[in-house]
């Protein structure tokens, strides 16, 4: 990765997107973060200094581009890293079409949209799009229908992007990351009706620690897929 790479970051208010943003902007690379709404953005700007701010609704994909056009958008663009997420569990037999459409429109197609707006920057670049996807979005289980189907949806995204981007120099990444101790996981958790014990689930340190490691890669390699387990 270039000294001072500019990074574009979605999730970087918690988990395991804040953990990333804190490492890129301790090492003083340039970011970009990405929030719902202005309150939102103020505060991303107050956590990191100097970091410029992007607003968007993920839930709301078709007006992103509206959005994005009263906004300056950064000319050059090193990494796009899509980590924000979110989740509601339920059987397929009670989960409404409005359940699966929040959870398609910020895990799928969102991130779709953001990489067809960054494309051209990344290109120029020969940049990085990195997708933090999930366990679910390899295997699906009972009451995580809805949540796995947007995961393997984006699975298929990055595959699909990788064929397309290799000869743009454009290289993409997919991370799997298991259980996490976030506030997402403590929200699962609650939808299942368990205690939710932090110290159980991987650290986001620790998955910033591999995300990091496939951006800097040197550019005889690429990481396509990686798997992170909880070591305990």
């Amino acid at each position: 990765m270039a000294v001072m790479a500019t990074h574009v970051i979605t999730g970087a208010g918690s988990g395991i997107g804040a953990a990333v943003a804190r490492r890129l902007h301790a090492r003083g690379d340039d970011l970009v973060l990405h929030a719902r709404d202005a309150g939102r953005a103020k505060e991303l700007a107050a956590g990191f200094p100097g970091a410029r701010t992007l607003v968007g609704d993920l839930a709301d994909p078709d007006k992103l581009s509206w959005a994005f056009s009263h906004q300056s958008l950064p000319d050059r663009v090193d990494s796009l890293l899509h980590i924000a997420g979110v989740v509601d569990l339920g059987p397929v037999g009670e989960l409404t079409p409005k359940a699966w459409r929040h959870q398609l429109n910020v895990n799928l197609v969102a991130p779709a949209e953001l990489t067809r707006h960054f494309l051209p920057q990344l290109r120029a670049a020969r940049g990085h799009v990195l997708f933090v996807n999930s366990g679910a979005g390899l295997n699906a289980h009972a009451d995580w229908s809805a949540y796995a189907a947007s995961k393997h949806g984006l699975k298929a995204l990055a595959d699909s992007l990788r064929h397309e981007e290799h000869g743009n120099g454009v290289r993409v990444t997919s991370v799997y990351p298991g259980r996490t101790a976030s506030p997402m996981q403590a929200k699962v958790h609650q939808q299942e009706g368990k205690e939710y014990d932090a110290s159980r689930w991987i650290d986001p340190e620790s998955v910033a620690t591999t995300i990091l490691m496939a951006l800097d890669l040197p550019r005889d390699a690429e990481v396509n897929d990686l798997t992170v387990r909880p070591g305990n």
